[in-house]
């Protein structure tokens, strides 16, 4: 019988804007408690998109198995987020696949095709909407979340559907979380304009989808993230994507002078990051932080 002694791993050390390669709980495991202020993610949707890389997030057999692998997540996040700081998710819905395994060509999106997808969950029908925003956020609140806000997004220019016999999906959610009662949240720098006043942002937020300039199937717009940065952190603090995808967080971090630490399992997404943060670099004229080079 032998016998090896395993030492724990050396915390990393963060001093500037960083894209790490690697799972998100590898990764944030080596993270530093309490090192970030704020945390603006969109996790991998359940049975929507096949990224083709092993490890990935969403194509878990369950629902439950999918909450339950996001919740180890964000429950590391916890440790590494600031005692005053915030988290924001953006999450989409879906719809059980009728156990067909699969999901055929779009022609209006051809992202969409998927050759292997999970069946339909345990207690729910073929067509049912699944609710997996407010079961992940329910699932957060009981890991010890505050569950501040549910923000509807508002997508105006949603893409078309051929369906019949429901309305044609035009939202998802983002959902604020706070790890303590009392936290961040510069309301004024949120607030949003009316004519020629301003008001308190109100919870529905119209906003165009946005084609990305890279080959990513799933970036969020940067105006959707926009009010989630500038309330959660202030100049030069650092904010954390556990799902970097297209480094759209990263971009703006960069516009707003903000520092930011990427997680990213896909190596080409990282490559996509890296030139879209640099064009946004270029277009930033004045420069108050010294940016490390990628």
């Amino acid at each position: 019988m032998k016998r090896r002694k395993i030492n724990p791993q050396k915390k990393l050390t963060i001093n500037d804007s960083v894209i790490f390669e690697g799972d998100a709980l590898t990764v944030l495991r080596r993270l530093p408690s309490e090192t970030v202020k704020c945390v603006v993610t969109s996790p991998p949707y359940w049975s929507l998109r096949d990224y083709k890389i092993e490890g990935q997030i969403g194509l878990e057999e369950t629902v439950s198995n999918f909450i339950n692998n996001l919740v180890s997540i964000f429950s590391e996040i916890k440790r590494v987020l600031k005692s005053d700081g915030t988290l924001w998710v953006n999450i989409g819905d879906a719809y059980t696949s009728g156990n067909r395994g699969w999901r055929a060509v779009d022609k209006k999106n051809s992202s969409r095709v998927m050759n292997k997808r999970p069946n339909t969950p345990k207690g729910l029908k073929r067509k049912d909407l699944i609710g997996i925003p407010w079961r992940l956020a329910f699932a957060l609140q009981n890991d010890g979340w505050y569950l501040r806000s549910d923000i509807i997004w508002h997508k105006t220019n949603a893409m078309p559907e051929s369906v019949k016999d429901r309305p044609t999906l035009a939202h998802e959610y983002i959902f604020l979380f706070s790890k303590s009662e009392k936290y961040y949240y510069d309301h004024k720098v949120a607030k949003e304009k009316m004519g020629n006043k301003e008001r308190n942002r109100r919870s529905v937020w119209a906003i165009n989808t946005q084609p990305s300039p890279t080959k990513h199937i799933a970036a969020f717009p940067p105006t959707l993230i926009e009010p989630c940065i500038l309330a959660g952190t202030k100049k030069g603090e650092l904010i954390l994507d556990p799902f970097f995808g297209s480094g759209t967080v990263g971009i703006v971090c960069e516009k707003h002078e903000r520092k930011f630490i990427g997680i990213e399992l896909n190596p080409e997404y990282i490559k996509m990051a890296i030139k879209n943060i640099k064009d946004m670099r270029k277009k930033v004229k004045k420069q108050k932080v010294l940016w490390p080079e990628f």
